[in-house]
């Protein structure tokens, strides 16, 4: 079986190194180009060209797949099948076309749910109990094609957006090597078509959602932590600190007066709980600028003016 494989970011390692150890020929690697990153801004490779060249395979790095010699370089590689796990770039129907078994998608939702750019994270925040991967056949519209099999786990209560992402990678892994051999010994499944009716769109994640609104529920509150939870973070300001929140826990008690959602409503030297909307929310890790994460007992023990009770 000759396959192609695009992929970027670490999400798409554990698919690639499977297939290879699964003894697939992986002919050729398409990747994003080297991006600079950090502050020296120095070039860095994808995590998916690192992985191809532990392998020895061929990585090209195109800034389009809409050119005629994308075109002709992929059509002479011949492959069987190609094989996409966010990888970025737009694939157009001309080269979905091209391999034998066309192209296969590994998607980390249950598809028709949170088609898009940003599956795991929106599950978290919506508060889904399940959500898993979907091997499909790619069309040139985002998401649609027909599904192959579904690989459902469980959404853990302190599951956050990384160790959601690690677990959903290492399930695509899996699920696209157990499809390969279904495919070669002529065992797969006919791909059933999605229902559209219940599709839900996943949007990309924005910087500007990580400010922490205390007018919603705590639980809604705490999924945010959760799901943002490396990037892009959830941001608030309390007593004139700007913190980001790594951790929290909901609190549901009867108060004996009302108080306003963001207000502080317990603060001593190892609790800091304030109102949201709907019942309280308890900070447990927290971080300042420019300084390292801490548990809310080393925050607190520099702000015993705040303490009330």
């Amino acid at each position: 079986m000759d396959i192609v494989f695009c992929g970027t970011p670490d999400f798409s390692v554990p698919p690639l190194a499977d297939l290879v150890a699964a003894g697939f020929n992986v002919k050729a690697v398409f990747t994003q180009p080297d991006r600079r990153k950090g502050r020296g801004q120095q070039k860095q490779k994808t995590a998916v060209k690192l992985e191809a060249e532990k392998h020895g395979i061929p990585v090209y790095q195109p800034t389009s797949l809409r050119t005629d010699e994308i075109e002709a370089l992929i059509s002479g590689l011949n492959a069987d099948l190609m094989v996409v796990v966010a990888y970025g770039l737009i694939i157009p129907q001309n080269i979905l076309d091209l391999p034998k078994h066309g192209c296969w998608n590994i998607h980390a939702s249950l598809l028709p749910r949170w088609r898009g750019a940003a599956p795991i994270h929106r599950a978290i925040l919506a508060g889904d109990e399940q959500t898993g991967i979907t091997i499909m056949q790619m069309e040139a519209s985002l998401d649609t094609g027909p599904v192959f099999h579904m690989y459902p786990t469980d959404i853990r209560p302190d599951d956050t957006g990384q160790t959601l992402h690690d677990r959903l990678s290492m399930m695509g892994g899996e699920a696209i090597v157990a499809c390969v051999q279904e495919l070669v010994s002529d065992s797969l499944p006919e791909a059933k078509q999605q229902d559209d009716e219940f599709a839900v769109y996943a949007h990309k994640l924005e910087k500007a959602e990580s400010q922490v609104d205390w007018n919603q529920p705590a639980a809604q509150i705490e999924r945010q932590i959760r799901a943002f939870n490396p990037w892009p973070g959830t941001q608030t300001k309390i007593n004139g600190d700007e913190l980001k929140i790594w951790a929290a826990e909901v609190i549901t008690q009867e108060l004996p007066e009302a108080v306003s959602p963001g207000q502080i409503i317990k603060a001593n030297k190892s609790e800091l709980i304030l109102q949201c909307g709907v019942d309280q929310l308890s900070l447990t890790e927290v971080q300042k600028a420019g300084k390292k994460r801490m548990s809310i007992a080393a925050f607190m023990a520099a702000k015993t003016d705040w303490h009330k009770a």
